[in-house]
């Protein structure tokens, strides 16, 4: 399948460089050896995890992961997760790992969540962005296991997206922002979680979560006893050393302006109404993003579902698919409904929309 067969490409670099890889049940072993081969030239592969897709390369061939760097946009101090298949691989990328980090891996890998550990000098610097750690993390995905497995190599793989847009979480996203700058897509269908992995630093002397996911602080504390929280939900200070991904730049924005209400579920839907008029009367094309319990009490033309405050998971795999189908409508602002609980996987979804988030209303 090329590009003249796929209408949402219309806006897309074309420069008959990108391969797409539909899955079926018959053919991922040898899709994976395809792509594997591409990954061992030194090319860049998107590819499902249960998170988000990712962008992978061969973590360990600096010239490769530039690459990365140059397809996405991404600044050059902004370090990369390493996805690994098995413990023996994080031993030969890490050093000097606290048994406590033993117990999280136990617990939770194959899963969403993010180790930052002493790097070993194998791991080179473009990777970890210069710094003495590196970041990694094994998916519960067949399909990346498979890749990372097939390849013989740690693939580093941030969110296959230009940098600073919605995160993907179908093949579709994946080709809308890079198709003609990567060599392929694996599309094995829409992603389980839809938001990035819980990061945690196990370096310091009290582990610090530096980017919430599904896998919460009380999660983690459960297993492993106190721990403490190291990001804000703003974006750091250029000035600041990144630790992790997602901490310093914007994240996760739409071309249109987003804001963020926040407060009491009356309060926000009224305060999202008095804004639908006003920017009725200066003809601003608006998008809505509510939660289901909103939804009944605003109509508006251009509204998706983020999902039930009950429903926390539901919020995480809506988020960015909601962003961008609103931005794919041409709409000048979305609003989006903060009404939910920020505990447990709330913390994530509201973190992801604080730093899409060009304002934020407390109402």
């Amino acid at each position: 399948m090329g590009p003249a067969e796929l209408p949402f490409l219309k806006d897309a670099p074309m420069t008959g460089r990108t391969r797409l890889f539909p899955l079926n049940e018959n053919n991922l072993r040898d899709t994976l050896k395809e792509a594997a081969a591409i990954i061992n030239d030194r090319g860049l592969v998107a590819f499902p995890t249960e998170t988000v897709y990712g962008l992978g390369a061969n973590a360990l061939d600096a010239k490769a992961v530039r690459a990365i760097f140059e397809a996405k946009g991404r600044p050059a101090d902004n370090p990369l997760i390493v996805h690994i298949s098995s413990k023996q691989q994080c031993c030969k990328l890490a050093r000097n790992i606290p048994e406590k980090a033993f117990k999280l891996m136990d617990k939770f890998w194959p899963g969403p969540l993010t180790l930052i550990l002493e790097r070993q000098e194998i791991v080179p610097d473009v990777t970890t962005g210069g710094l003495d750690t590196v970041a990694l993390r094994m998916p519960d995905n067949e399909i990346a296991l498979g890749l990372i497995r097939v390849s013989g190599q740690p693939l580093a793989a941030p969110s296959a997206n230009l940098s600073g847009k919605p995160s993907p979480t179908t093949a579709q996203h994946v080709i809308s922002d890079l198709w003609g700058r990567i060599d392929a897509v694996i599309d094995g269908g829409t992603v389980e979680i839809g938001l990035e992995s819980t990061v945690i630093d196990m370096t310091l002397p009290v582990p610090a979560i530096l980017r919430p996911g599904r896998i919460s602080l009380e999660d983690i504390e459960k297993e492993i006893g106190s721990i403490t929280t190291g990001y804000l939900d703003g974006n750091q200070p250029e000035s600041a050393a990144v630790r992790s991904p997602g901490m310093k730049y914007t994240h996760y924005a739409p071309d249109a302006t987003v804001i963020l209400i926040e407060g009491a579920s009356t309060s926000v839907v009224h305060r999202i109404q008095e804004m639908l008029k006003t920017y009725g009367l200066e003809e601003v094309k608006v998008g809505l993003l509510l939660t289901d319990e909103s939804n009944m009490d605003i109509y508006h033309d251009e509204q998706l579902s983020l999902g039930s405050k009950d429903k926390p998971a539901e919020l995480a795999f809506n988020l960015f698919s909601g962003l961008r189908s609103l931005d794919a409508r041409d709409v000048d602002i979305i609003l989006v409904d903060g009404s939910f609980s920020h505990h447990g996987i709330g913390a994530a979804v509201s973190n992801r929309i604080r730093k899409a988030a060009s304002s934020i209303i407390k109402v």
